[in-house]
């Protein structure tokens, strides 16, 4: 199982209350001041490319989802 960052676990954790989510949505989830919609698509890339997180596509637009649940992230390396 992969480490998470502080950053990485933020974006899961509101992955894993929405079920799926576009990056607007987990931006909106944020408390204020929110991260800029750049940054949060960054993570959600990072989480993407380490097998965490995985999309549908529509168009141009991606809906994210977790692969991992919560119990596999508290789960010791």
């Amino acid at each position: 199982m992969k480490k998470l960052t502080r950053k990485e676990e933020e974006v899961m954790k509101i992955l894993w209350k929405l079920g799926k989510a576009f990056v607007k949505d987990i931006v909106e989830e944020y408390d204020d001041p929110k991260p800029h919609y750049n940054t949060v698509s960054s993570l959600v890339r990072l989480l993407q490319d380490k097998g965490i997180v995985g999309f549908t596509q529509y168009g141009n637009t991606y809906e994210y989802f977790p692969l991992m649940t919560k119990e596999e992230s508290a789960e010791p390396l």
